[in-house]
C-alpha cells in the first residue's frame, strides 16, 4: 500500500514538474507578427468598399473579424475544421488521438489533428504541415496564442490569412473575388466552398478545377448536416447551386479620389469618404455612356456635393481610369486647372449687386466698347443694345459683364474667388478684365465650391471628401439678397433641348478655342458640375457648354434624385421691384471708363490714323473717309477748310507745323475726327 502511495505522489510530482516546464516553455515562446499588412481600403460614407489596394507582394489581403462574416460560415468552419475550437486551449488531444489511430489503422493520414489555432499559427509563420519540427512549432505557437489572445482574435487571424486560391488571402478577399459581395451575405453553398478552399486552395479553384471544388464543397455540406449546422433541405439546395466560373474584379470606384485619400494619409489602411457608392456608381456609368457618343480623345468629369454639409457625394475624374487609352483617363479632371469660360459671370453680377452698381432690373448696354486696347466681343459677334441685367446674365453676354468687372476691379473679383474657397491661377500673375470671361485657371471642384456658395446665402461653402471633416469659420462672399437674385435668375435659364424644365439653377461656359465646356448647377440641397473636353487641352471645334455639358448636368440631377429640392425664399431685405421703381442711379448702367465704339457703318475718318506723325506734307495732307454720305465738310482745328466736297479722298491744305485736329461732317450730320502731328 505504501509503495502505491509513493508511486502516486511521485507521479503527481512528475506531472506537476512537467506542467511547470510546459508553462515556462509556452511562456518563453516568441510569437511572430500577429497580423501581416492588409490591403488599404477606401470605403464610402456607409462603410461600403469603393476601392482596395494590393499589399506589397501583390496579394489581396483584406482584414476581417468574426462580426463581418456570415454566422453560418463560422459555424460550418468550426464544425468541419475544429469542432471543439471554443473549448480547447490550442490543441485538441482527442483529435490527435483519433488522427493517430486512423493513420495506424489505414496506413495513411485520414484526418488531421490541427486545430484552427494551430492553422492560424502555421499561417502566421508560413510553416509546413508535414514535418514534425513544423508541427511541434505550431503546437507551441498555438498554446502561446491561446494564452495571449481571445478566441475571437485567433479566429480573426485565420479569417485574414487563410489562402483561397491565386493571390487571395482572407475570407473577405475571397468573397469579393469569387462572389462579388461582402462575407456577411454568404449563402450556405458559398460558405461551404470557402470552408473547403484553404485546405488545397489552388487544386480546388472553382474556375480551374470545378469538379474538385464541387466534391470538396459537398463534403463540407455533409459534415455541416451531420453536426446539425444545416438542415437536409438547406444542404440539398446548396448542392444544386452552381459554382462560380470565374473571379470577379475588386471594386475600383472613385479611383482618382481614392488615390488622393491615400496620398493625403499614406500611413492609414482605412479611409472613409463622404462619397455615396450608389451615386458614384451611377455617375461613372453615365460618364462612360457620355463619351461613347463623343470623339475618341474627349473625356468627362463630374462632381456632386451636398451644399448644406459640404460633403462630396461623387467625384468622377474621367470616363475611365486608364493610362493606355486616348482619353488620358489617369488624369483627374476634377482637379485640373482650366479656363472656366463664362461660369464666373454670376460672381461678377453678385458683387455688382452688392456694390450698388446694378440691380437685376437695371438696364445695361450691350454695344461695341473698348478699354484701351482690350475690345471684348460677345461669343456670337452680335450686339443686343440696351437690355435688363438679368437678361444679360441669362444670355451670358460678354460686354456687360466686362463693364461691370472694370467698375469692380479685377483684383476684387479675384479676392472674392478666394473667399469662396477657390485658388485661381492667373497667367502672367496679374489679373485683367479678361478674368470675367475665363482668363484664369480654376478646377471643376473649385467651380462647384463657388456655386455651392450661392444657395448657401452667399457664404463660403468649402467642400470636403473625408468623413468627419468640418469647417467652423466661413467667410461671406456676397450678401443674402445678391445670392438669392443669382439663384432666381439662373433657375430661369431655359434647359437644354430634351431636358425637363424643372427649375434647376445652372450656368454653362465655353473656354477660348472651345477647349473646355462646362455646366454647373444647384437646387435647394445639391450642387453639381460637369466638364467635357480633351485632357491634353486640344480645341474641340464647335463644342459649346450649353450643347455638350448642360444636357449631362441635367442627367446628373435626374440620376441623383427623382425631384429637385426647392431653392430658399428671398430674404426680407431683397429689393423686388421693376425698373421703374428703382432708385434713379440703378435704372441704367453705363461704364465710366468704357469707350463705346460706333456702329460698323458709322462715318469714319480713316486716314491719317489717330496720333500719327506726318512729314513732307507741304502740299497738304491726304484725308480719306469711309462710310460717308456726300457732300462732306472738313474742318481743321475748328475752322472750315473744305465745304461741299464730292469725294471721300481730299487733300487738305495745312499751314504750319505741330498738332492738327481734322473733323469731317457728312450730309447726314454725322462726324468723326482725328488728331495727328505735322513735322
Amino acid at each position: 500500500m505504501r509503495i502505491w502511495l509513493f508511486l502516486l505522489v511521485g507521479g503527481l510530482l512528475v506531472a506537476a514538474a512537467g506542467r511547470d516546464w510546459l508553462d515556462r516553455w509556452v511562456d518563453r515562446t516568441e510569437l511572430p507578427v500577429l497580423m501581416a499588412d492588409t490591403s488599404v481600403e477606401v470605403v464610402d460614407r456607409d462603410g461600403r468598399l469603393l476601392r482596395a489596394y494590393t499589399v506589397d507582394n501583390g496579394l489581396w489581403r483584406l482584414g476581417a473579424g468574426q462580426d463581418a462574416v456570415e454566422a453560418r460560415y463560422i459555424n460550418m468552419l468550426v464544425a468541419y475544421e475544429d469542432r471543439r475550437f471554443w473549448r480547447h486551449k490550442g490543441i485538441d488531444l482527442r483529435a490527435f488521438v483519433r488522427a493517430a489511430g486512423q493513420a495506424i489503422l489505414h496506413g495513411r493520414v485520414v484526418s488531421g489533428g490541427s486545430t484552427l489555432t494551430m492553422q492560424a499559427a502555421r499561417l502566421l509563420e508560413d510553416s509546413g504541415t508535414g514535418a514534425w519540427q513544423g508541427k511541434l512549432r505550431q503546437i507551441r505557437v498555438a498554446l502561446a496564442l491561446e494564452r495571449r489572445l481571445s478566441k475571437q482574435e485567433i479566429l480573426q487571424i485565420y479569417l485574414t490569412h487563410a489562402p483561397f486560391g491565386g493571390n487571395l488571402e482572407g475570407v473577405r478577399a475571397a468573397t469579393l473575388s469569387w462572389f462579388g459581395k461582402e462575407p456577411h451575405r454568404l449563402t450556405s453553398a458559398e460558405a461551404a466552398l470557402l470552408v473547403a478552399l484553404p485546405q488545397s486552395p489552388n487544386a480546388r479553384r472553382p474556375d480551374r478545377h470545378p469538379k474538385a471544388a464541387e466534391i470538396a464543397r459537398d463534403r463540407v455540406l455533409y459534415v455541416a448536416e451531420k453536426q446539425g449546422v444545416l438542415t437536409p433541405e438547406e444542404v440539398l439546395s446548396a448542392q444544386m447551386t452552381p459554382l462560380p466560373g470565374a473571379r470577379q474584379g475588386f471594386p475600383a470606384l472613385a479611383p482618382h479620389l481614392s488615390d488622393r485619400a491615400v496620398r493625403a494619409a499614406p500611413g492609414a489602411v482605412w479611409h472613409k469618404l463622404t462619397v455615396d457608392l450608389d451615386v458614384q456608381k451611377a455617375l461613372e456609368r453615365l460618364s462612360v455612356d457620355v463619351v461613347r457618343g463623343l470623339g475618341r480623345r474627349l473625356s468627362v468629369a463630374v462632381v456632386v456635393a451636398d451644399h448644406q454639409t459640404g460633403e462630396i457625394l461623387a467625384s468622377v475624374g474621367s470616363a475611365g481610369f486608364s493610362a493606355a487609352d486616348d482619353r488620358h483617363g489617369f488624369i483627374d479632371m476634377t482637379q485640373a486647372k482650366r479656363s472656366p469660360g463664362s461660369t464666373l459671370k454670376p460672381l461678377v453680377y453678385g458683387l455688382s449687386f452688392d456694390q450698388g452698381l446694378v440691380h437685376p432690373e437695371s438696364l445695361i448696354s450691350d454695344t461695341p466698347v473698348r478699354f484701351g486696347r482690350y475690345v471684348p466681343q460677345n461669343f456670337d459677334g452680335r450686339f443686343r443694345g440696351e437690355l435688363r441685367v438679368r437678361d444679360a446674365l441669362e444670355q451670358s453676354l460678354n460686354i456687360p459683364v466686362v463693364m461691370l468687372t472694370e467698375e469692380l476691379g479685377p483684383a476684387n473679383l479675384m479676392a472674392a474667388m478666394r473667399r469662396a474657397g477657390m485658388a485661381p491661377d492667373v497667367p502672367g500673375g496679374a489679373a485683367g478684365l479678361a478674368v470675367a470671361l475665363g482668363g484664369v485657371g480654376v478646377s471643376l471642384e473649385e467651380l462647384v465650391t463657388l456655386y455651392a456658395m450661392i444657395p448657401q446665402g452667399g457664404v463660403e461653402r468649402p467642400l470636403h471628401w473625408r468623413m468627419g471633416e468640418k469647417v467652423d469659420v466661413r467667410q461671406r462672399v456676397i450678401s443674402r439678397s445678391a445670392a438669392w437674385h443669382l439663384g432666381h435668375i439662373l433657375s430661369g435659364i431655359a434647359p437644354p433641348k430634351g431636358a425637363p424644365r424643372n427649375g434647376l439653377a445652372y450656368k454653362t461656359g465655353t473656354s477660348y478655342g472651345h477647349r473646355d465646356t462646362w455646366a454647373i448647377g444647384f437646387d435647394g440641397k445639391h450642387v453639381a458640375g460637369v466638364w467635357i473636353g480633351r485632357p491634353d487641352g486640344t480645341p474641340v471645334p464647335g463644342a459649346f457648354g450649353a450643347e455638350v455639358a448642360a444636357p449631362v448636368l441635367f442627367e446628373v440631377f435626374q440620376r441623383l434624385k427623382p425631384k429637385l429640392d426647392v431653392l430658399p425664399p428671398p430674404p426680407p431685405e431683397t429689393l423686388m421691384v421693376g425698373n421703374g421703381q428703382l432708385p434713379e442711379p440703378l435704372k441704367r448702367f453705363r461704364g465710366r471708363n468704357a469707350v463705346f465704339a460706333a456702329p460698323k457703318d458709322a462715318l469714319e475718318l480713316a486716314f491719317p490714323p489717330e496720333g500719327a506723325r506726318l512729314s513732307g506734307v507741304e502740299d497738304g495732307v491726304t484725308i480719306k473717309v469711309k462710310n460717308a454720305v456726300l457732300p462732306l465738310t472738313f474742318l481743321a482745328n475748328g475752322a472750315p477748310v473744305i465745304t461741299d466736297a464730292r469725294a471721300t479722298d481730299v487733300i487738305l491744305p495745312m499751314d504750319g507745323k505741330g498738332s492738327a485736329t481734322v473733323t469731317v461732317i457728312d450730309a447726314k450730320g454725322r462726324s468723326d475726327r482725328v488728331t495727328f502731328w505735322v513735322d
